[in-house]
């Protein structure tokens, strides 16, 4: 699936004003490339890769193999940055893993590394001085290739760094092995690289000692920030890059496996640049077998991305990105706010409270009364963690659901009903499978079948409409919003912001059924 989003204002056409996307090289959509906003926009392109894998990853192999196996993989790169230049692309972005792969051990993966000098202590141009130093072929090609290409080339692989066993963190084989990613500029030098802090299960290699905070300028766009893939989830760096005001870009290589209701990659894509008023430029490794699936090009307002669990190959998306983008409506900007259901939702936050009685909302005569005769509470396992969650029945209703510190609160209407069963669940803990966490969620989501014992399980389809204002009392100001509809569609809430001390976010006209509608909190201190 291949999809442009965008939310109802006019204003978004100055986001994005074309899109082509190509896919096995034949590219659909031809721009509408205004020359007046030229000096606002640039080009940028993202490639989802199929890569081509060692058939097996534990085999010990010479660096001639290696480098066989991976000129393959960067052929197919080539060909992509000279499909981009064609379409005027100023940077592309490749994924994580996409040149050596991934499941190596420390040992087996050696064959596959590039030796990597810092870009801040050493000017250099693989291309150009491609005999400077030993062991640095593929590095040579990402030169060469930003040069025929005439773009900045952003690009993930392994790299060596030799060091000494006077150094306290110095592994016993003598070298540090780095998951890394590398930008080039348009005359091929080596500007900048940025090695993964946040390892997911990636035995292979070393977190450095201390945090790449990479940020690197372009004559296009000004600044960019660069992460990886499972960083994405934490401070360090995803987010202390942003205290520099001046980073309104970030490129993103990622090997993500996609995890619903609340973790898929389009998903937490989106969900970034709306929180922090960004471009997110996300490439995603192509392997559906392995979950692995979803890239875009994402701003508050509008995005072009990716998702495909059927076709193999490669899908390069190539857009119009503004170079400020413009961020979504917040309360302070508002211009709907005494709307009915508005209305309502400011009355709750002021403490008037509302419940479901007989699929009607009614006033309760106290604060203290708000859940009677509300819907039982249940328990049920989302995300591998603990949910709290309660029925959303009727046609329209007030809930509320609590967990530990946080209360999540769903003010909804629906134009018809269907017959699946949606929930209203909270999470307020430490998230501890694949990773440990933590985290504090507010979730609407349709639930795999009709017992509650479904709710919380993978599902992609949907029919079920929804016009609603969810909210909670986030002890946290790092909070991202999910919006899912059905056929994993994304889109862009009407608002999201704080009211009165609470997240919200808030959403009608959705274009197809709810599958999942979140606010999904990050309390880093507590990780």
């Amino acid at each position: 699936m291949v999809c442009v989003m965008s939310g109802a204002g006019l204003q978004l056409a100055l986001f994005l004003c074309g899109c082509y996307v190509v896919a096995l090289g034949v590219h659909a959509e031809e721009p509408c490339v205004a020359g007046h906003h030229e000096a606002e926009h640039y080009m940028a392109a993202v490639y989802e890769h199929q890569s081509i894998l060692t058939p097996d990853p534990l085999a010990l192999l010479s660096r001639q193999q290696a480098l066989e196996l991976m000129n393959q993989n960067l052929d197919i790169y080539e060909q992509q940055v000279m499909i981009a230049a064609q379409k005027g692309v100023q940077i592309i972005v490749f994924p994580e893993d996409g040149i050596h792969g991934f499941n190596f051990t420390r040992t087996s993966v050696y064959p596959f590394l590039d030796f990597m000098p810092s870009p801040r202590l050493v000017r250099w141009n693989p291309c150009l001085e491609p005999h400077r130093f030993n062991d640095t072929e593929v590095l040579q090609r990402l030169s060469c290739m930003a040069i025929k290409g005439d773009m900045f080339v952003v690009a993930n692989l392994g790299t060596k760094q030799p060091c000494h066993r006077n150094d306290p963190g110095c592994p016993k084989d003598g070298r540090y092995q780095f998951n890394t990613n590398v930008v080039f500029s348009n005359n091929g030098t080596l500007v900048d690289r940025y090695r993964k802090h946040n390892l997911y299960f990636e035995a292979a290699f070393d977190a450095p000692l201390k945090v790449d905070h990479s940020i690197f300028d372009t004559p296009f766009a000004g600044k960019f920030g660069i992460f990886t893939c499972f960083d994405i989830l934490f401070f360090d760096p995803a987010i202390s890059l942003l205290r520099d005001s001046e980073v309104k870009h970030i490129v993103y290589p990622t090997a993500w496996m996609n995890q619903l209701p609340l973790l898929a990659a389009i998903q937490i894509q989106r969900a970034f640049a709306i929180a922090f008023g960004i471009n997110f430029l996300a490439a995603n490794i192509h392997h559906p077998s392995l979950g692995m699936t979803g890239s875009g090009i994402h701003s508050p307002l509008k995005s072009f991305w990716y998702h495909d669990m059927e076709d193999s190959g490669g899908h390069l998306i190539i857009a119009q990105v503004a170079k400020n983008p413009v961020g979504l409506i917040g309360t302070e900007n508002a211009t709907e706010k005494m709307d009915p259901s508005h209305s309502k939702f400011l009355e709750l936050l002021a403490g008037d409270p509302y419940c479901e009685k007989d699929a009607k909302e009614v006033h309760c005569d106290g604060a203290t009364e708000w859940n009677m005769n509300a819907p039982p509470t249940f328990h049920s396992e989302m995300m591998y963690d603990h949910f709290t969650l309660v029925p959303v029945w009727g046609r329209e209703g007030y809930l509320r659901v609590c967990a530990n510190g946080l209360c999540c609160h769903l003010l909804y209407q629906r134009p018809t009903l269907s017959k699946e069963v949606y929930a209203l669940g909270v999470f307020d803990g430490l998230h501890t499978v694949h990773g440990t966490y933590y985290v504090q969620a507010c979730a609407l989501v349709k639930c795999g079948g009709l017992g509650f014992d479904t709710c919380g399980q993978e599902i992609t389809e949907a029919t079920g409409r929804f016009e609603f204002h969810l909210w909670g009392n986030f002890s946290t100001s790092y909070v991202f919003p999910l919006l899912l509809t059905s056929g994993m569609t994304l889109e862009t809430p009407d608002q999201f912001g704080w009211e009165s001390d609470y997240c919200f976010l808030r959403k009608r006209g959705l274009s197809s059924g709810l599958v999942t509608a979140a606010l999904y909190g990050r309390l880093y201190e507590r990780d």
